[in-house]
């Protein structure tokens, strides 16, 4: 167990920025949010989670993902060139960590590759940050998250007085730390810190199963009433990942790129001849939940939301996932 100085964490940062791109949360306009490390900042390590989880730095808001070239009857693709930028991202807590592995099995698993999601993931050092104070809107613990040590990351960081412990957890993460190793020095005896306990609890066992007999309940009339369909949910959920596919053309080229769509949004199944199959609040959020309680269970054997809170905090009209469980649990049949 190795141990750094507080005021010497962005000497660290900055060894680490020699041979990557560092994102690590930072003050910006007064929220915290992941930004690329250049020398200084108001770093806001110890400040809760960020407002937006790292997502986009696997998954981008928009992604060229081919160009085109057209020459009389002759047409070419252009493959975009391969993304090999070596990346350290900083301050993961780890309800993001385990989002990052449920992409993982979006993106690279059950047959298909996702060759911009993987070259961004393998690419990626995480280090990851322990909670010791958990938000009013935490719930990590209801899916088996440990605030106090994340999943699948490189290095675990934990605060203490004066400064930071750290453990390489990986080989990769034992070289990260040999890198600024004359910044660091041996732990000694100091305790990591007791983890977060999150004060808001729900009781997750049984759930699929009861919402694999719920699809025409009435519900999901009920408790879309108050929803505005705005989306801020999707937008800040970590393991949300629909998109769409557009295309520019201009003149003889163009490309094609996918963006972020949201499965509440109207125009998300909204057919060719105008038919929509969620026509809807309705059926829109009801897919919404469904997919992150039943549907990913069914195919990856995972929940779907990682108690992150973001989508409680941000929600104008408190639509509450803890409370749609609760409920269902407890909905006559």
């Amino acid at each position: 167990m190795l141990k750094i100085a507080k005021d010497k964490l962005p000497e660290l940062l900055q060894a680490w920025a020699g041979g990557a791109k560092v994102f690590v949360p930072q003050d910006k306009g007064g929220v915290s949010v992941f930004l690329p490390w250049e020398g200084q900042g108001n770093l806001t390590l110890g400040e809760g989670n960020t407002l937006e989880p790292p997502k986009d730095l696997f998954f981008p808001r928009t992604e060229t993902m081919y160009r085109y070239q057209v020459q009389g009857k002759e047409a070419s693709l252009i493959e975009v060139p391969s993304l090999e930028e070596k990346r350290v991202l900083v301050g993961v807590r780890s309800c993001d960590a385990r989002s990052l592995l449920l992409m993982d099995d979006v993106f690279l698993t059950r047959g298909y590759v996702d060759e911009f999601y993987r070259q961004r993931r393998e690419n990626t050092r995480v280090v990851a940050l322990a909670c010791t104070a958990a938000s009013p809107t935490c719930f990590c613990t209801a899916f088996g998250i440990d605030p106090g040590r994340a999943e699948g990351v490189d290095v675990q960081m934990w605060p203490v007085a004066g400064g930071y412990l750290l453990e390489g957890v990986t080989e990769a993460g034992r070289e990260l730390l040999g890198q600024g190793s004359s910044l660091l020095a041996e732990a000694g005896a100091e305790n990591i810190p007791a983890a977060a306990k999150p004060g808001l609890a729900v009781e997750t066992s049984g759930v699929t199963e009861k919402l694999q007999r719920m699809f025409e309940h009435p519900y999901w009339t009920a408790v879309s009433r108050k929803c505005l369909g705005c989306g801020a949910c999707t937008y800040l959920c970590p393991t949300c990942h629909c998109f769409d596919i557009q295309g520019e053309n201009r003149g003889n080229s163009g490309y094609k790129f996918r963006c972020w769509d949201s499965c509440m949004f109207s125009e998300y199944t909204r057919m060719a001849g105008g038919h929509n199959p969620r026509p809807s609040k309705k059926e829109r959020l009801r897919n919404r939940f469904l997919h992150k309680l039943q549907y990913f269970p069914e195919r990856y054997g995972k929940f779907a939301c990682v108690g992150c809170g973001r989508c409680l905090d941000r929600c104008p009209v408190n639509v509450d996932i803890t409370r749609v469980i609760r409920e269902v649990k407890e909905v006559t049949l």
